[in-house]
């Protein structure tokens, strides 16, 4: 999640960006909770508010001062994405019930900032040369007291509904390992690297200047079990979806982690996913 040579963002007051277009897969339900896309200024600003909230205040990111002041994770990117969000119906139906969110940014949003934001730690050549058509994912978080299965399914289904939607054949993004030092993450980053490894033709590599080998100790002295148990519940996610990773960790000492690059084929989101709200849309989760 790195900030560093990212485009300038405008000083204070910073304008709340605009709402993107809103699609039209609607609101998904599950139970009190609900996904959609962000569809008003006051929506995306609780968005960057949880996201302040996760990364700062609980995870330790280090805030630029007026960051800090504001008391928002706001960058250039936000203006052009689309914000999926879950909220909780117990709360309310507004901002204030905002508890999970991603960031969705497809190619031709990123055409506006000119790059994606994943390009500041990796080559992402093979994914701009993959036929057909690709979306960043980023800025996943959820809010501490509703950290569980039903928000993270409920984030799924939305994104297996955007990707329909949006005819998404390959998501990429970063996903991150708590801390900076590698090592203290070695058999998570080896068993990463040994398991799951992206086929060439989708691979990223992490920039020369950021690469951090992920293959650290020899893979047979793994525990294959307990150290899949270790990883972070989203990459965990990722790769039940048959998810892959790029070649090359990099450590963001901005945000205190230690960054994957992940790739997953969308068929494989939307035949989990799909089939399951198109059956019920306003049905309970599984």
């Amino acid at each position: 999640m790195s900030a560093t040579d990212q485009p300038p963002v405008q000083s204070h007051p910073r304008p709340v960006a605009e709402a993107p277009r809103p699609t039209d897969f609607g609101e998904l339900r599950g139970g009190h909770l609900g996904v959609r896309i962000a569809a008003t200024p006051e929506e995306i600003d609780a968005v960057q508010a949880l996201r302040y909230r996760v990364f700062y205040d609980e995870m330790g990111a280090k805030p630029d001062p007026e960051t800090a002041r504001v008391h928002r994770d706001i960058d250039a990117y936000d203006a052009v994405a689309d914000h999926l969000l879950v909220v909780d119906h117990m709360i309310g139906s507004g901002p204030e019930a905002v508890v999970g969110t991603y960031r969705l940014i497809r190619q031709n949003a990123a055409a506006r900032i000119g790059r994606f934001y994943s390009a500041d730690e990796y080559d992402l050549s093979t994914i701009l040369a993959f036929p057909g058509t690709v979306l960043e994912l980023g800025r996943s978080c959820v809010g501490q007291a509703h950290r569980g299965r039903a928000t993270m399914q409920l984030l799924w289904r939305g994104i297996a509904a955007y990707v329909n939607l949006h005819r998404i054949d390959l998501m990429f993004g970063c996903a991150s390992l708590p801390g900076i030092d590698p090592d203290e993450n070695a058999a998570q980053l080896t068993y990463l690297h040994a398991h799951h490894l992206a086929p060439a033709e989708i691979r990223p590599r992490a920039l020369q200047s950021r690469f951090v080998e992920m293959q650290r100790i020899d893979p047979a002295l793994l525990d294959g079990r307990r150290t899949l148990a270790r990883l972070p519940p989203l990459v965990k996610g990722y790769l039940r979806l048959g998810g892959f990773v790029g070649d090359g960790a990099v450590i963001d000492t901005q945000f205190n982690t230690t960054d994957v690059a992940v790739v997953v084929k969308t068929e494989l989101v939307t035949q989990k996913y799909l089939r399951h709200y198109e059956r019920q849309l306003q049905g309970p989760l599984d």
